[in-house]
């Protein structure tokens, strides 16, 4: 088909197969329905005219929107975004549509989800940290019958309807390369207080360390918000102390860009005087100076994974939905880390 031709439609796949539409549809559906002479008859029509299903044919045949939700609450924009990306490369091959649900922290926040997803006839929906954590959501979406996948640090649910990032084995390997390169005060930005994530990299990060026979002390501390600001205020903390860090690991991106903002603004050379590493592996990352060590977290490849486990379960594809759980982030190396002198 050249580019200025109109797309193919499922009238013209029955009528060079000699079938009808409702047929047609029922193959794109993959309908138990059909013969497979038929099918193959069909199916090869449809590669020859580069056939894209879409929403409202493959509907006629399944009785479904063959549109899915991504609920999300988090400020993290390029969380959202990688997200986002991974679940559209999978309903653009599948023929699914994707619609966007940001929520707020409101009173009426479970009804206003599954009233939203009701209203807009989803087939089911992928939900994103923090509000993934929720189980009294889950519960809602559960008790009216909503299939869905949620995207966690840690496994929350079974099998089909939870990805996880391990980011307990991530923030250890980070721990053990900071004592590699000799650092043995080591401050540690947290996260929210009450969300997993933020105790999964905590408690991940502390265990590792004291295996290592370098414990982290209370006061090496510092409570932040997963923001720019909170890093600020979290470096000047704890570089205010008599006996300062050598290394910082904020447990996100944007409040290690804090530290660095902080370090630089007192007069510290990072990575001279102050190792600095991060987590996500954000756009950020690349942008600040010095280059930002940090743990990539795979949030494309989970997205993709999770809309693959929504759709095989929507189609029947239990088994398939029970496969692959958990995924491993890396430790990116760069600049802003180096041995301690």
């Amino acid at each position: 088909m050249s580019e200025n031709e109109p797309p193919s439609t499922i009238s013209d796949i029955a009528q060079r197969s000699g079938v009808s539409n409702r047929t047609v549809s029922r193959v794109i559906n993959r309908s138990s329905k059909v013969g497979e002479a038929t099918r193959e008859k069909v199916q090869r029509i449809i590669d020859e005219l580069s056939y894209r299903p879409n929403a409202q044919a493959r509907g006629l045949a399944g009785g479904r929107s063959y549109l899915l939700g991504l609920i999300y609450d988090n400020p993290d924009a390029f969380f959202i975004d990688e997200a986002q990306r991974g679940v559209l490369s999978v309903c653009r091959e599948l023929g699914y549509e994707l619609v966007i649900h940001p929520c707020g922290e409101t009173d009426t926040l479970f009804s206003e989800v599954v009233g939203s997803v009701k209203r807009t006839k989803l087939d089911g929906v992928i939900v994103l940290p923090p509000l993934s954590e929720d189980h009294d959501l889950f519960g809602a979406l559960a008790q009216q019958k909503v299939p869905y996948v949620r995207l966690a640090a840690i496994a929350l649910d079974t099998s089909d309807r939870v990805v996880v990032s391990n980011e307990r084995s991530a923030v250890a390997a980070m721990a053990e390369y900071l004592v590699e390169l000799g650092h043995r005060r080591i401050g540690y930005v947290t996260g929210p207080i009450g969300r997993r994530s933020t105790r999964e990299r905590l408690e991940g990060f502390t265990d590792a360390l004291e295996r290592l026979g370098c414990a982290l002390r209370e006061d090496m501390i510092a409570t932040g918000a997963y923001s720019f600001e909170s890093g600020i205020e979290c470096a000047r903390a704890l570089l205010a102390k008599p006996e300062p860090p050598t290394a910082i690991f904020a447990s996100n991106d944007d409040m290690a860009a804090g530290v660095i903002h902080t370090a630089t603004e007192m007069g510290l050379s990072v990575p001279r005087d102050l190792s600095v590493a991060g987590f996500d592996d954000s756009a950020l990352a690349t942008r600040i100076r010095p280059t930002l060590t940090t743990i990539r977290r795979p949030v494309r490849a989970m997205a993709r994974l999770a809309a693959n486990k929504l759709i095989a379960f929507l189609e029947g594809r239990h088994d398939d939905a029970r496969v692959g759980v958990l995924l491993e982030p890396d430790l990116i190396i760069r600049d802003s880390t180096r041995p301690l002198e």
